[in-house]
């Protein structure tokens, strides 16, 4: 049953946002009792947590470190990963909606959502790193900034893709990084 709520909440969460999301919601969605979401969850908060680390299992991050593929290749199959995953330009990336959503009012979920954030910022950060050994990503990029820069252009591209309804953000994201930032 707990694993129905889990993943009734990540489905709900990145559809509605946190605050849309509601117990009711989610335990109809999981088809189970409302007050079965209390054994399994101290609150819709707690499942929050729970499911933003579910969702960031989901994002593939380890695929980052597969030394058997060149590293500018891996980072760019990471991207299309992200973007396949969004066909409908309707849900976003759970980590971008809580940052805009919930963590000026959680503290608790503000420091999962950085986590997240930084895992994923650490992961390129080493992969970028690895394509400047080999030569593939020029050496004048500090590894580390340029990581957060990635993710942050990522996350404004999810939201004009969610506001043009159209891939033309994709476009423009991997043009300007693949042909001009990591060459």
């Amino acid at each position: 049953m707990k694993e129905e709520i889990l993943g009734a909440g990540v489905d709900l969460f990145l559809e509605r946002g946190f605050n849309a999301a509601g117990v009711k919601d989610i335990t109809d969605r999981a088809g189970v009792p409302k007050g079965s979401f209390y054994n399994h969850f101290e609150s819709k908060e707690a499942l929050a947590a729970v499911a933003l680390e579910r969702y960031g299992d989901s994002r593939r991050l380890s695929d980052l470190a597969n030394q058997e593929i060149p590293p500018v290749e891996r980072i760019r199959r990471h991207f299309e990963f992200l973007r396949d995953e969004l066909p409908d330009f309707a849900r976003g990336c759970m980590f971008g909606n809580f940052s805009a959503e919930i963590v000026d009012h959680s503290e608790p979920l503000r420091l999962r959502v950085k986590g997240s954030f930084d895992q994923w910022s650490e992961m390129l950060a080493d992969a970028i790193a690895e394509g400047q050994e080999a030569g593939e990503i020029r050496a004048s990029l500090d590894p580390r900034p340029t990581a957060h820069y990635l993710t942050n252009a990522w996350e404004g591209t999810l939201l004009q893709a969610r506001a043009d309804k159209t891939g033309d953000a994709f476009a423009i994201f991997f043009t300007i990084t693949f042909d001009a930032l990591l060459t």
